[in-house]
């Protein structure tokens, strides 16, 4: 049966092969035709180009001879001319004036009024044509009169006035002179003006033909030389399309473009301080995990959301606002976890304020210490807001000697940090804390113009099933209105609706409102800045032009990490990696997972996140899982029992979580699992061999006295001899007397068989080993 398989698959092979060489024999066939045609195509090219070349030369040839023949007729005429005056002034003119044609060419100004006949004669002339006569000069002298009866202005002035006429005669040759020359220059004029051509950063191959003056076929030729294969509706760089039209003699120059990240920044000009208004205090409530931050934000705001939270932590920022003696406080609960330390920056980076929760009964944490030091590089005041002082061992001068002890010194210690005892339980000391928070608020004078257009910050983003992206945004200056243009990232969009933190729709939205905006093409990035500018083009180009800048920069670090994990692998022999997809119900989370797990990384194994994401798990993220041998990581989404089916058939692992704490401890499980088991060699003990026994069908037997240890059957040995290690093996049997035993121990005599292995003589030492794993941390 397995013959046939191999059969059948051999000639299937066989037969796609053939396919596939007609395949290649088609598209060679296609490739020569298309070569030929671009021959044919040149050698045509180059046929025109030679025939207009001959025409050219065949032209100048022509105007060459035209031009030696007219000066040759004019130096004719100029000898002629001399010849008739110094006969005229001699009286010895015999030669007769041809008749002028009646078809005469167009003449200048000057040449009409040369030609035109003689009008008058002086009077000496008069008398001298008389006196002629009468001293018998007749024949002669009617002669004479004759050719001065036929003459025009021009014989005039060029004999009576032979300056005048030469004067006129050089300024005539002057202008016919200027007007050759700027016919001359005229072409050579047109192609200095072609080459000082300025293009974009990128054009059409047709674009380029209609700039620089040259064919299509001329262009995209050049390109082949170059390598690169263009149609006549491909864009080129502008480095290809000056290299291209270099060949041609022309120059380019590179328009000097503003991008559109330019002109969004240019529009996000500083305000005038006559237009800024007083605005709202942002506040940032901070601390160690279970310190009471969300309970502390359900006092002030008098609603619960505490028992919501899966394992009673805050999985993603929200922000509120709530009304103080006809002022305004927002609020930002940034997650206490120590995972949320990315998110924990953000909300640092967008607040006026930073309330720091600690635990009267707990103290100073890890988290607690880290919050301050966010605030602090963030130059933002903290007011500590001592909590559960309602608590039996609710110790509140612990917590400030230990607050003094990380460089935050209370009031009544002689510091300036204002520390608020609070009971967000028993609703003690609320209006103390918020009237604080107004008094820091007032003294920092916080302003912002509400006449302008609006700039936020993402606070946070998921991906609705209902409604599409939704975006908490915080919005920092000027107004927000439905109907804006927005940008954030690479996403952008048109503000649909704005519902307030009650679910209230509003139609604007002022500085230090935060807003949950509809109506973003794709979900933002947390911490992203929102931008609304004039219309939605402006948007989509800067979001388009932010994709590809990251594009380009993607591609970029991708080369350079895999080079890098080549070189590492080189150099740490054995780097394996726990790759891992990340999908969560908002982008905060992402975040957070993502760096919790990639903490755990330890030098033997590396854990990368190859995709995080927000929404619910994909055949896509199967896919990609499936080919990568990643572990797929959904924290609060469920995936669709298509999904669920596809990662059976593919065997992908997908883990669900609602808490962080169990997705960190399983990782760690998967990470031990990855080690390749480390063992260490025990010696059980040694024995002396005193005799050999040989028995048919099982070969050399060894009596042996065990001098230490023990020796244990199936244990691994080594026979020594003379100090050296002669063989390696496997205890086969091992007996006392005829009965098979497990262990001898130490003073006792034993039979002792080794596996495959017969030479073995009195003297020799047997070493029984074990190999025992050890545990990887």
């Amino acid at each position: 049966m397995s013959d046939i398989n191999v059969y059948v698959t051999t000639k299937k092979v066989r037969k796609n092969a053939e396919s596939l060489l007609d395949k290649i024999k088609a598209l060679n066939k296609d490739i020569d035709d298309y070569l030929n045609k671009i021959k044919d195509m040149e050698n045509a090219l180059q046929q025109q180009a030679k025939e207009m070349e001959e025409r050219k030369k065949a032209e100048a040839l022509k105007a060459e001879k035209s031009r030696q023949s007219q000066q040759e007729g004019d130096s004719r005429k100029s000898r002629r001319r001399q010849e008739e005056n110094q006969a005229v002034h001699e009286g010895k003119s015999s030669r007769k004036r041809r008749p002028k044609p009646k078809d005469k060419p167009a003449k200048n100004v000057i040449d009409e009024f040369f030609s035109q006949s003689a009008v008058a004669q002086s009077k000496d002339k008069k008398a001298d044509v008389v006196k002629g006569k009468e001293e018998g000069f007749s024949k002669p002298f009617t002669d004479g009169g004759k050719a001065k009866a036929q003459k025009t202005k021009k014989d005039y002035w060029e004999e009576e006035h032979p300056s005048v006429y030469n004067k006129l005669l050089r300024e005539k040759e002057k202008k016919s002179k200027n007007a050759q020359q700027a016919a001359q220059q005229k072409a050579p004029a047109t192609a200095e003006r072609k080459k000082a051509i300025t293009i974009g950063d990128r054009i059409t191959v047709k674009e380029l033909s209609e700039t620089i003056g040259i064919q299509v076929a001329e262009i995209i030729k050049h390109l082949m030389k170059l390598g690169v294969l263009a149609t006549i509706n491909q864009e080129l760089d502008y480095d290809t399309a000056a290299l291209v039209a270099s060949e041609f003699g022309i120059e380019l120059e590179k328009k000097p473009t503003v991008s559109f990240e330019e002109m969004l920044v240019q529009e996000d000009v500083e305000d005038d301080p006559a237009s800024l208004q007083e605005r709202p205090p942002v506040v940032t409530v901070m601390g160690h995990v279970d310190h009471g931050k969300t309970s502390l934000l359900d006092a002030i705001r008098n609603s619960r959301v505490t028992e919501q939270e899966a394992g009673g932590i805050t999985q993603h920022i929200g922000a509120y606002m709530v009304e103080v003696n006809g002022k305004y406080i927002t609020f930002i609960d940034t997650p206490g976890h120590e995972a949320f330390t990315s998110m924990r920056a953000r909300g640092a980076k967008v607040t006026d304020i930073a309330v720091l929760v600690v635990a009267a009964d707990d103290g100073v944490m890890p988290q607690t210490i880290e919050a301050i030091n966010h605030a602090r590089e963030a130059n933002v005041p903290i007011i500590v807001a001592i909590n559960k002082i309602d608590l039996p061992t609710a110790n509140p001068e612990r917590v400030k000697r230990e607050l003094a002890e990380q460089g935050l010194l209370v009031e009544e210690w002689g510091g300036d940090t204002i520390a608020v005892p609070v009971s967000a339980f028993k609703k003690q000391g609320i209006d103390s804390l918020l009237e604080m928070i107004l008094l820091v608020a007032e003294m920092q004078e916080l302003k912002a113009n509400p006449n302008r257009l609006a700039k936020g910050t993402i606070i946070e983003a998921k991906l609705d099933k209902g409604r599409g992206p939704v975006a908490t945004v915080l919005v920092q200056n000027g107004t927000l209105h439905v109907g804006d243009a927005i940008v954030a990232g690479t996403t952008y969009g048109r503000v649909r609706a704005m519902m307030d933190h009650n679910g209230r729709r509003l139609e604007s939205a002022g500085p230090s409102v935060p807003v949950e905006v509809l109506g973003f093409s794709d979900v933002p990035e947390a911490g992203d800045i929102m931008y609304a500018v004039e219309d939605d083009k402006l948007a989509r180009q800067v979001a388009e032009e932010r994709k590809e800048k990251l594009k380009e920069a993607s591609a970029r670090s991708t080369l350079k990490a895999s080079l890098d994990d080549l070189f590492n692998q080189i150099e740490q022999g054995e780097l394996k990696e726990l790759k891992l997809i990340i999908k969560a119900d908002v982008q905060g989370t992402t975040e957070a997972v993502k760096q919790a797990l990639e903490r755990l990384s330890t030098e033997k194994v590396r854990i990368r996140t190859i995709h995080s994401g927000v929404g619910a798990i994909t055949e896509s993220d199967v896919m990609l899982a499936s080919a990568s041998n990643a572990i797929i990581i959904g924290f609060n989404v469920r995936p669709p029992s298509s999904v669920m089916e596809l990662a059976e058939k593919e065997k992908i692992d997908i883990r669900l979580y609602r808490v962080i704490y169990d997705a960190i401890e399983d990782v760690k499980a998967a990470i031990k699992g990855m080690f390749e088991p480390t063992y260490k060699e025990v010696v059980l003990g040694h024995a002396e061999v005193r005799t050999t026994f040989r028995i048919s069908g099982v070969g050399t037997v060894a009596g042996c006295y065990v001098t230490d240890g023990k020796i244990m059957r199936n244990a691994q040995v080594r026979i020594i001899r003379d100090g050296i290690v002669i063989h390696e093996g496997q205890i086969a049997s091992l007996k006392r007397f005829k009965d098979d035993v497990r262990e001898v121990a130490a003073g006792y005599e034993c039979g002792v068989g080794i596996s495959n292995f017969n030479d073995i003589k009195e003297g020799d030492i047997i070493e029984a080993f074990t190999q025992e794993e050890v545990q990887n941390e």
